[in-house]
């Protein structure tokens, strides 16, 4: 495996000095799986959480994952921090402050926080993929209010008439699920990965709604607060799909989880939001890194024999807006077309994308 851009070695290694400036880092940015985990420090007071009691740890990657992504390994090793970008996550880490991740398109924003799950053994990553329309509701939890008048419709029905063995709708839960923000929120003994992906796609409010559930670590269900008198405990679905209680209708982290918002910079963020975060910003990759993220996806040899397309494509970047996935596409496709057309099948896949054509 390739070494990072910045290998801080492992952590008994090196001089006193070295040692002692490494000690503090709980991501290394190696792409091998430790439990450095472990060695986080108690939250400074005001980041402090209380939840409970403790849900069992999230699922490893899935097997729908693993044929979209590749591995962990593989996602770890497109992720090639340097010194200053391993601070910032692990000031995010240690903190326990969502990390805002702003950058290009193809700066590998998306996979840090994969990179980060598959190193410290943080299991599946909740992904929330935001859009225009996505609301803080849709990252918190879904209630299906009209599936459950129609059961209930059905059952009352099928009694009226005498029917045996008349059905019975299930409880409130059964019509609850939580969202990737909601799971994330769960009270675990170690965080949750969550990434909050294209955060500056979604419309004007959501940065700000987000405030409240950020600082405090919980939320409530309103649906299930109304029935606690009766139903103090409800079991309802996570986004895993794993059975999880709600207690009084609300969830409070133990762990807060670890928070990636990536930005692809095409709008500003109210201060209240950026004051909350730590802001990590990633410029454009380097040969060696592109080349990695190549070899990840498409081999050794489409990465040796794409070398001259990545040297070209970084010529561009520097005075034109383009992304890594035009780089995998033209190297996927030219390796199987004849030489006479292969520059040509790359200028074709590989266009600017700061203005239209």
């Amino acid at each position: 495996m390739a070494v990072p851009e910045h290998d801080p070695g492992p952590p008994e290694s090196g001089t006193p000095g070295e040692r002692a400036e490494r000690e503090w880092l709980i991501y290394r940015g190696a792409g091998e799986p430790h439990d450095g985990i472990r060695r986080l420090p108690e939250p400074p007071p005001w980041r402090d959480f209380d939840g409970g009691p403790l849900v069992a740890p999230g699922p490893d990657i899935d097997s729908a994952s693993a044929r979209r992504l590749g591995s962990y390994r593989y996602l770890a090793e497109m992720h090639r921090p340097g010194a200053e970008e391993l601070e910032l996550i692990n000031a995010a880490l240690y903190l326990r402050r969502p990390l805002l991740v702003t950058g290009s398109p193809g700066t590998g924003k998306s996979t840090l926080a994969h990179a980060v799950a598959y190193e410290l053994g943080l299991g599946r990553v909740l992904r929330w993929p935001v859009v225009s329309r996505t609301t803080l509701g849709d990252g918190l939890y879904r209630y299906d209010a009209l599936a459950r008048l129609q059961d209930t419709q059905i059952a009352a029905g099928s009694r009226a008439a005498g029917a045996p063995g008349a059905p019975v709708p299930g409880g409130i839960g059964s019509y609850l699920r939580l969202g990737p923000l909601g799971t994330a929120l769960l009270p675990t003994a170690t965080p949750r990965v969550l990434l909050v992906d294209e955060l500056d796609k979604s419309d004007i409010d959501l940065p700000n709604d987000l405030l409240n559930v950020l600082d405090e670590g919980e939320f409530a269900i309103p649906e299930l607060e109304r029935v606690a008198d009766r139903e103090p405990e409800v079991d309802v679905l996570d986004d895993d799909g794993a059975k999880v209680t709600v207690r009084d209708g609300r969830i409070r982290c133990r762990a807060f989880p670890f928070v990636v918002m990536t930005s692809n910079s095409e709008r500003d963020f109210p201060a209240p939001l950026l004051r909350r975060c730590v802001h990590l910003e990633l410029g454009r990759p380097g040969h060696e890194r592109l080349a990695t993220v190549v070899r990840a996806h498409l081999g050794d040899e489409l990465a040796r024999m794409g070398d001259d397309l990545i040297a070209r494509f970084l010529e561009r970047s520097r005075s034109e807006q383009l992304a890594t996935d035009q780089l995998l596409n033209a190297i996927y496709l030219t390796h199987h077309a004849a030489p006479p057309t292969r520059d040509r099948l790359a200028d074709l896949l590989i266009q600017r994308l700061d203005r239209p054509r």
